[in-house]
């Protein structure tokens, strides 16, 4: 069975993504995740999490991906019969030591191996196998050659790997420059995401022997550590016959309105084929250049010279939170007008409109919806469903 996974960096983004058809959520609590800057959940949080998504057939993966110390596994322990309790789907894990911690604590918890681990190859997936892991997320360095030689050799383990999203200019994430530059343990959750910061030298000394020295890796400016984002949806059939059953988008720091455009994009390619809509759709989101990465053989062309990161075409407007008769409530995020053209980001439907009347938050009838996280009244030719997104064309 094919699998569309999104992230979850907390209960509303949760929801969003199972609205725009992804398959399964993976997220984190509130200890031993590798994004420990997102909003994450809360034990209650993350049954409640298990309970909405069983309710539709969905599924939720739990990470506990860091590098562990010997304080964590204490914790770890609790933590382990706990997610077992609440019947997780499986929990991502990429220490050997919490694998070795787990099996014992909850032994019919599912485990998962982090793309921390950095899976390369037969070896090593045949090694975690004998663990007791049932799927392996794999490195994102590897070639759909390289995957198929895999899965023909050990095709009884699931194969996840990441199909959209940011990349790090590190080994399969294993980085040092958090540490080094800011403190932050990159490796246990915190990372400041430096490879994204655009770098000067600057002379030793004071005075005339003092200053900056400039770098300049292209007119453009330097960011020679910031990676291109992947984008695999032209390549989705290619991916399955390799062997992969569950394609991972990156992404639990990131908004609401860019997991929706993200999975909804990636949904209709599932559904409906690739298309040349669907490329337009991920263009929609704040993204740097896009790139294969290395599924498609070796490339040199992976780093974003022009800039951290891109706006997309698109500004996310509001979400719709309510409907009365023919009017819908949205909860607006950007500024719109009256006299402005919205279009729709539905899982069901596709649409533009005239925003036409708006009724404020105070009951008056305006032509200028300001007020952010503000309930307007709006009046489209067509009905909208809550959870619906509206957005405006910028590009």
């Amino acid at each position: 069975m094919i699998e569309l996974l999104a992230p979850a960096g907390n209960v509303s983004k949760l929801k969003t993504a199972l609205y725009f058809g992804a398959d399964a959520c993976y997220l984190g609590g509130k200890l031993f995740s590798l994004r420990s800057l997102a909003d994450n959940f809360t034990d209650e949080e993350l049954k409640n999490a298990v309970d909405y998504a069983h309710t539709l057939g969905k599924k939720v993966y739990v990470t506990a991906n860091i590098f562990a110390k010997n304080g964590d596994f204490a914790a770890l322990e609790r933590y382990a019969k706990y997610l077992s309790s609440i019947g997780a789907d499986a929990v991502l894990v990429s220490d050997p030591g919490v694998v070795y911690c787990m099996k014992n604590a909850a032994p019919a918890l599912t485990l998962h191996l982090s793309t921390q681990a950095n899976t390369t190859n037969v070896m090593a997936v045949k090694f975690w196998k004998e663990q007791g892991i049932s799927r392996v997320v794999l490195a994102r360095e590897l070639s759909l050659k390289e995957i198929k030689e895999i899965h023909d050799a050990v095709p009884d383990v699931e194969l996840e790997a990441f199909v959209h999203g940011a990349m790090c200019i590190s080994y399969s994430g294993r980085c040092l420059l958090s540490d080094y530059l800011d403190g932050r343990e990159s490796n246990r959750g915190a990372c400041v995401q430096a490879c994204r910061w655009q770098y000067d030298i600057r002379k030793s000394g004071v005075g005339e022997d003092g200053g900056y020295l400039s770098v300049e890796e292209t007119e453009r400016g330097t960011f020679f550590l910031n990676s291109k984002d992947l984008n695999m949806a032209a390549h989705l059939d290619e991916m399955k016959e390799a062997g992969i059953c569950s394609f991972k988008i990156e992404g639990r720091m990131k908004s609401e309105y860019y997991l929706a455009t993200v999975v909804n994009a990636y949904r209709r390619a599932f559904d409906e084929g690739y298309s040349e809509a669907v490329e337009r759709e991920l263009l929609c989101a704040a993204h740097r250049d896009y790139t294969t990465a290395y599924l498609l053989g070796e490339n040199k062309k992976t780093v974003n010279y022009s800039d951290s990161q891109s706006k997309g075409t698109c500004a996310f407007i509001g979400t719709v939170v309510g409907k009365e008769g023919d009017c819908a409530l949205v909860e607006m995020r950007n500024r719109f007008f009256s006299s402005d053209v919205l279009e729709v980001l539905s899982p069901t439907k596709t649409g533009r409109f005239s925003v036409g009347k708006i009724v404020a938050p105070n009951g008056e009838t305006t032509e200028d919806a300001k007020l952010v996280q503000g309930i307007y009244r709006i009046y489209p030719p067509f009905s909208l469903d809550v959870g619906d997104i509206l957005r405006k064309r910028v590009k």
